[in-house]
């Protein structure tokens, strides 16, 4: 009997399921030695160090922001796989470059450089959605984000252990390594068999795009809604140590409880991210969101009262789970609402609003605990969810009755 063979979906999701996991690790493993790295190029004040460890930071996203529809566009036109190869070999030249540098302004020219060639994992997931059968595209994209998120949370424990045994420069060089295996896993093993390039050159503009969207208001509400979920997980980001410090009463090791803590919502992702696409796939992914919205506003108010560590990291565990209910099921979302023509370019649009809600989140957080206390900040938190679950409503929900 002759051995029934593995759809290229499936195996395109085992293959890119993987990649984007090395990915995840390549991408967060420099974080935690980044600002000591900074410190080593040069003589800097606290002020000096604090506003290059910002603009390192943050550089990325900004570049990245504009640029991600250009390459979505060259997606749409050449292919996704390529867009892949493209960023995986890009980011790895740039990231073991780091590790030769000489002084901090070479460092913040290469991290905006890394984010004019990201797009890895928002054209893997493209890939992913335009290639998977529509009923599987919940699991499938949900797949790809439980992958992503395990990644991003063995990186920084990777990243310490690395730049302990040898050192910082080193770290980045493999780092430059991991990204380099994520390419050839690409190059070898991912075929885009069901690939159209656009021949209409409407669809080559971004006003053409819009016209050729069967419901352009449902596609920005959920572009609206992915920025406004960044800027709201990211509003707590700065301030969840400065908590837990509190919380502690300035004792005991607060560093190690804070990363624990930090990390709880990423677990809490990893774990359901997958099962709550197939729910999505099943009871409707709108549904899906919803919950999450609701779940969401509970736990960032109920966060504002807690009165020890403990508490908080509860919470914050369950915040993990709302989050599987957000980000990869609004990708889902546009996947089963958005033709494979224009996926490429609708990602990269999602893409940037994912980026700029990284950008403005860290803002409003250090702000409100700046103005009033980092209990305020879980309520306003709780408060721009509540205003994206109406927006949402509105704009999605609405538009697909």
């Amino acid at each position: 009997m002759a051995e029934k063979r593995i759809p290229i979906w499936q195996r395109n999701l085992r293959v890119l399921a993987i990649a984007v996991f090395i990915a995840g690790i390549a991408f967060s493993e420099v974080m935690p030695f980044l600002p000591l790295y900074i410190n080593t190029l040069g003589h800097f004040s606290h002020q000096q160090l604090n506003m290059w460890a910002g603009l390192v930071f943050s550089g990325i996203y900004f570049v990245s922001a504009f640029v991600s529809p250009w390459w979505g566009k060259l997606a749409d036109q050449k292919g996704r796989k390529l867009m892949i190869l493209r960023a995986s070999l890009g980011m790895a030249i740039v990231l073991a470059a780091m590790g030769l540098v000489t002084n901090v302004w070479q460092l913040f020219i290469l991290r905006m450089t890394q984010g004019f060639f990201a797009g890895f994992v928002s054209n893997s997931n493209a890939l992913i959605a335009t290639e998977t059968p529509k009923e599987k595209s919940g699991q499938a994209l949900g797949t790809m984000a439980s992958s992503f998120t395990a990644g991003n949370l063995l990186g920084p424990f990777i990243g310490g252990a690395l730049a302990s045994l040898f050192s910082y420069r080193v770290t980045f060089f493999i780092t430059g390594l991991l990204l380099l295996i994520a390419f050839f896993l690409a190059l070898f093993f991912v075929h885009e068999d069901d690939f159209q390039p656009i021949t209409n050159k409407k669809l080559e503009s971004s006003r053409g795009v819009i016209a050729a969207l069967k419901n352009p208001r449902l596609i920005f509400g959920l572009l609206l809604t992915t920025l406004i979920i960044q800027a709201a997980n990211n509003s707590i980001n700065p301030i969840v140590s400065l908590y837990v410090n509190q919380l502690m009463h300035h004792q005991g090791n607060v560093v190690f409880v804070s990363g624990v803590i930090a990390a709880l919502p990423g677990i809490a992702t990893f774990l359901a991210a997958s099962r709550f696409g197939a729910i999505g796939d099943h009871v409707g992914t709108q549904k899906v969101i919803i919950a999450g919205f609701v779940g969401a506003i509970i736990l960032f108010f109920l966060t504002a009262f807690v009165q020890n560590s403990f508490e908080l990291g509860i919470l914050r565990f369950l915040v993990g789970f709302t989050d599987a209910c957000l980000f990869p099921q609004v990708q889902t979302l546009l996947t089963k609402n958005t033709s494979s023509m224009i996926t490429g370019r609708i990602f990269s649009w999602n893409q940037s609003a994912m980026y700029i809600g990284n950008i403005f989140g860290p803002l409003l957080g250090s702000t409100i605990a700046g103005v009033s206390s980092y209990n305020m900040v879980f309520i306003i938190t709780a408060a721009i969810v509540t205003l994206n679950l109406l927006l949402f409503k509105l704009n999605v929900v609405n538009s697909l009755d």
